[in-house]
């Protein structure tokens, strides 16, 4: 038998193997496909993209920004189900913010059943608050979502609330009390830095400061007035990254391997009006992600080479 000091030793060098690897491992993204980007065109025609796009898996929208949600509850769950299985695709997160934080029960169980793991939703309260209010807000958001972080917990569903212009999660202030009274492993932000444009040059910062715990979905998305009003075709796609809208991501890139981001990322715009596809046919949509995604692996490239 090992003495007891040699075996201790043993034990905490063991423990250390699997957190070493880790580090050694490169770093890259797991990117989910949005089904609002080929705005309402069916299933059966957006989940073959998924491979094609670079993702592992889909993140199903229902209106106004797309209908897929509707096309699942249509269909049935089984033959959902079977068109995953069909083009090799994964469920991997429900956004749903027609329900609000407090409606999630029926679709986290829904979620769970399909294989999915995440639900990013909107937030409650007051708009755009900040110090103290923003404190007392936030603190207030989190008792009122106790019930229902603890049954996320329990199916093992992630609730990820995006830090939306004129919501409660709005200005930085918010976001890093969010970081500070949060303590459900079932909550985190779905960070969208579109909506930190007034403070873009505080986001690698911030992602510092709330930590991969925190951060179970990043949005790559970037501020656009073609996101609200109709511009033309060029100035709209200048919300998906690298295709000139001026946010460097190089920073947000670098700042989230420091901090080993695991969660997942979407590649993202808006059309206007909501509900449209963002290109006219799902192989042009599918190529506009692929060179927006390129861009950010050349960025990946850049800062950790």
């Amino acid at each position: 038998m090992l003495p007891r000091r040699t075996f201790l030793k043993t034990l905490a060098a063991a423990a250390l193997v699997p957190s070493l690897r880790a580090a050694s491992e490169p770093f890259r993204f797991r990117y989910v496909l949005a089904s609002a980007l080929y705005g309402e065109m069916p299933l059966e025609t957006i989940l073959p993209e998924v491979a094609k796009a670079g993702c592992s898996a889909i993140d199903i929208w229902g209106k106004v920004h797309g209908n897929q949600r509707e096309q699942i509850t249509e269909m049935g769950d089984d033959a959902f189900a079977a068109l995953l299985t069909k083009h090799g695709a994964k469920l991997a997160v429900s956004t749903r913010y027609p329900l609000g934080p407090f409606r999630l029960q029926e679709e986290m169980a829904w979620v769970k059943k399909l294989g999915g793991k995440m639900i990013v939703v909107g937030i409650s309260g007051p708009k755009n608050p900040e110090g103290a209010e923003a404190k007392a807000a936030i603190q207030k958001f989190f008792e009122d979502m106790k019930p229902h972080a603890e049954k996320a917990q329990e199916l093992g569903v992630t609730i990820a609330i995006e830090n939306h212009g004129n919501s409660t999660l709005s200005h930085p202030d918010s976001l890093r009390y969010f970081a500070e009274f949060n303590r459900s492993q079932a909550l985190g932000i779905a960070f969208a830095p579109h909506h930190l444009h007034q403070w873009s040059e505080q986001i690698p910062t911030l992602i510092r400061d709330l930590g991969a715990k925190q951060l179970p979905f990043v949005y790559f998305q970037e501020h656009s007035e073609g996101s609200q009003k109709k511009m033309p075709k060029e100035i709209e796609l200048q919300q998906l990254p690298g295709f000139g809208g001026g946010l460097d991501y190089r920073p947000i890139v670098k700042a989230l391997s420091d901090i080993r981001f695991t969660g997942e990322v979407e590649i993202f715009m808006h059309p206007t009006p909501r509900g449209v596809p963002i290109l006219p046919t799902a192989a042009e949509i599918t190529a506009a992600v692929n060179q927006s995604r390129a861009y950010i692996e050349k960025c990946i490239a850049e800062v950790l080479s």
